[in-house]
């Protein structure tokens, strides 16, 4: 985790470094920039860091966090992490409602699929999934937007909470409303990979050897399904599920934009278009600690699902020290 962390924080430091975006035109403005002296320009790009090289910059940066220090934010103007843990409040229960419900929605949708091969069923589900697949996730956001909260206001147009309501006043009905169509549009997107995955699976188990067994015993279809399809298809459904919390992060950019609503993936965008490097580093850095940790749960299920998988790690390791 500390090699990766260390990759990504350099690779997305030096891609900020090489951006074409100006920090002063960004955030003071062209023609905000042409009446000030040259003494407040020196001030500014000394707080952006324009006349610093850009490895002198890096050290600085990454021996702060080290200590723990990720910096202040040059838009907000508070400290990196505080800035993170209230906008990653904000998007934690969304893209969580999102994963789980792209994770419940994918199995049920491949296991009918794989079950029906060749039936409408599973000529429908497929068709979804490829035209889902296919489809960006912002452009999706924006027809949930014109249909559920413009054509049919339904839902609200954006936002976490109500305008204009204080934030004590807000209730917990009120974010859980705001947050439907942002995390209906990443779930929706997510389903079609676990989908098609579970689909291939449970075709590849139905059609096995001891399946045939069992349907001679008079077994019927849905218990075979139960019994022997599901326990099966575990280990790559949690495969993909917890793979996909990096597809959830990175569509959530783009939808909290379109939706305008305050959390990780608009600061981020805030933060790119605005050369705050602080900020946009720190959230590479949670976003690539929060998908490692991801692909790690993943691994130590594994273990708890199979614990064949168990033993055989414990006969390599053996085998190994014999050698």
């Amino acid at each position: 985790m500390a090699i990766l962390l260390l990759a990504v924080s350099a690779a997305a430091f030096f891609l900020i470094s090489i951006s074409p975006v100006d920090p002063l035109k960004s955030n003071v403005g062209q023609a905000a920039l042409g009446s000030m002296s040259e003494e407040q320009i020196e001030r500014l790009k000394e707080y952006w860091g324009v006349t610093v090289p850009a490895g002198e910059r890096f050290i600085r940066w990454f021996s702060g966090i080290c200590r723990g220090d990720f910096g202040i934010s040059l838009l907000y103007r508070r400290p990196v992490l505080d800035v993170i843990g209230e906008k990653f409040a904000n998007s934690a229960w969304l893209m969580i409602s999102a994963w789980i419900f792209s994770g419940i929605g994918g199995v049920a949708l491949g296991v009918l699929a794989g079950v029906k091969r060749g039936k409408w069923q599973d000529k429908a589900v497929t068709a979804y999934c490829m035209v889902i697949a296919g489809t960006p996730a912002f452009w999706l956001a924006l027809v949930l937007l014109l249909v559920f909260a413009i054509r049919f206001p339904i839902f609200p147009i954006g936002f976490s909470v109500p305008v204009g309501v204080a934030a004590s006043e807000v209730t917990f009905g009120d974010r859980l409303i705001h947050a439907v169509l942002p995390a209906l549009t990443l779930g929706l997107t997510g389903v079609s990979n676990i989908a098609m995955h579970t689909r291939s699976k449970m075709i590849e188990v139905l059609e096995s050897d001891y399946v045939f067994y069992a349907r001679a015993r008079g077994e019927t279809q849905w218990q075979i399904v139960g019994r022997y399809g599901l326990k099966n298809i575990l280990l790559p459904v949690i495969t993909l599920q917890f793979a996909s919390i990096s597809e959830i992060f990175g569509g959530s950019v783009l939808v909290e934009q379109v939706f305008s609503y305050p959390g990780l993936g608009q600061a981020a965008i805030t933060a790119g278009l605005g050369s705050d490097v602080p900020l946009l580093l720190g959230i590479t850095l949670i976003s690539a600690a929060v998908v490692f940790l991801g692909n790690f749960t993943a691994d130590l299920l594994y273990y708890t699902v199979d614990p064949r998988l168990k033993r055989d790690r414990k006969k390599m390791v053996r085998k190994g020290e014999t050698l």
